[in-house]
């Protein structure tokens, strides 16, 4: 995924960003010291059913995000919503008075208590780094015609073309000076005449799926503002409209997590485009063939010279399980692998952790998110979220430059293919295209 911290740096500024810091501690239990039990319709739960606007507060900013409560066979359930997306949340405990909600694959979670009606407080904790991770929450009720952001709505005739959708040059530039391109992709909401939604794509992936809208301050000045909350990430963009009454141009702020910050400016562009994502990395000169092995999940160890693999065509996935854009192909490969691996194509997950260090407790995040996400290719642990720790584990690589990375092999044993990044499900055509590129690649792969 985009990188910029928790995959450009793997830095826990963000992370869906997606990434970051967080409270060490086991993530299994609650926040309290009390005993933890399951909620379901218990008095001294705060969750009450219906619509509820959190708001993150980072860097100064506040981050908001939409989420449904609902009961399930009698337990109540947290949904996400991002745009079109929706990520269900059942692993949901009590202990006194705060409720804790584990926010899905990832090693993060809600903790919230009552602040009275129809309001909560906690904070979204991670657990998954050395230092304390923890960000203010709060959260009151809503309904469906709520908008993200609080501001004035402007002119209808500010919105442009973007409701058949529009895409803008962008570039992105951190803190330390660095730049990086990026292509915009936005739409306007056939309803909500305000509101908007897309993501930012990458050369190493996507921000995955942004919602805002626009509004309009009382200085007079337009902005743009979208954000994203997937349990691992917590993405806030505001871009503020260059000239008043036109989207055409914008710059603004990109925050992310605890520290992550970086500007950005954009400019409508049909033609906007990234480069190949094929083409960023490859094999060292001279070399042909991939030489690992590493410890899988089931206690054993895992090769790509062993005999399961030989003749087959092989996709080797560089993965992290705190890696929102991970989840996002691992989705998309998961299906895909039970309908075609009689094919004769194998995938192999090779995992990057954030808890490399304790390889138990690596691989058991490996494990739940082959459970959550019913995985049913191998998997193993290959080392620790960098992505230059990453290329020394496969000195055989140019270099990684992001998490995922895809590696196709032929059935001779032989890279003929490093795609780096994933255009997920919140890029909407790109989506489609990336998919169809992998089925073309396999398809010619098993043809030879």
């Amino acid at each position: 995924m985009p990188v910029a911290f928790s995959l450009r740096k793997v830095v826990a500024g963000a992370a869906l960003a997606l990434a970051a810091a967080a409270c060490q501690s086991n993530s299994s239990s609650s926040e309290t010291g009390a005993a933890a039990t399951p909620t379901g319709a218990t008095a001294n739960s705060p969750l009450t059913a219906g619509t509820w606007r959190g708001v993150l507060a980072l860097q100064g900013q506040q981050l908001p995000f939409l989420f449904d409560v609902a009961t399930d066979g009698g337990r109540p359930t947290v949904t996400l919503r991002n745009g079109e997306e929706r990520l269900k949340l059942d692993e949901i405990t009590t202990a006194g008075d705060s409720t804790t909600i584990k926010l899905g694959v990832f090693d993060a979670a809600l903790v919230v208590r009552a602040a009275g009606e129809g309001k909560l407080t906690g904070a979204w904790v991670k657990y998954d780094a050395g230092k304390p991770y923890r960000v203010p929450l709060t959260a009151t009720t809503a309904t469906a015609e709520t908008p993200l952001f609080a501001g004035d709505a402007p002119d209808k005739s500010v919105f442009g073309d973007l409701k058949s959708g529009a895409l803008f040059s962008t570039t992105f530039r951190e803190d330390d000076g660095k730049t990086y391109p990026a292509v915009g992709f936005f739409t306007q909401d056939s309803v909500h005449s305000d509101r908007i939604s897309g993501t930012f794509l990458t050369t190493t992936g996507d921000y995955r799926y942004l919602s805002g809208n626009l509004v309009k301050l009382a200085d007079g000045s337009e902005h743009l503002r979208l954000s994203t909350f997937d349990g691992s990430h917590g993405f806030l963009f505001d871009g503020k409209l260059t000239k008043p009454g036109n989207i055409n141009q914008l710059s603004g702020d990109f925050y992310s997590g605890l520290t992550g910050h970086e500007t950005w400016t954009a400019t409508l562009d049909p033609k906007a485009k990234l480069p190949d994502a094929n083409a960023l990395t490859g094999m060292k000169p001279g070399q042909k063939k991939l030489d690992f092995q590493f410890p899988n999940i089931e206690g054993g160890t895992l090769s790509i010279n062993d005999p399961k693999y030989k003749g087959k065509v092989v996709v080797v996935q560089l993965l992290g399980s705190w890696c929102p854009n991970c989840m996002d192909e691992t989705n998309f490969l998961a299906p895909w692998y039970a309908q075609n691996k009689q094919r004769g194509v194998e995938i192999i997950g090779l995992g990057y952790e954030r808890a490399s260090d304790d390889q138990a407790s690596a691989l058991r995040k490996l494990g739940k998110m082959k459970q959550r996400l019913n995985v049913g290719y191998d998997l193993a642990l290959a080392g620790t979220a960098d992505k230059d720790a990453a290329g020394k584990t496969l000195p055989q690589i140019q270099k990684v430059l992001a998490f995922p990375t895809t590696i196709f092999i032929d059935k001779k044993g032989e890279v003929r293919k490093i795609h780096t990044g994933f255009s997920g499900p919140g890029t909407g055509q790109y989506y489609e295209q990336e998919k169809a590129d992998f089925n073309k690649t396999i398809d010619q792969l098993l043809a030879e």
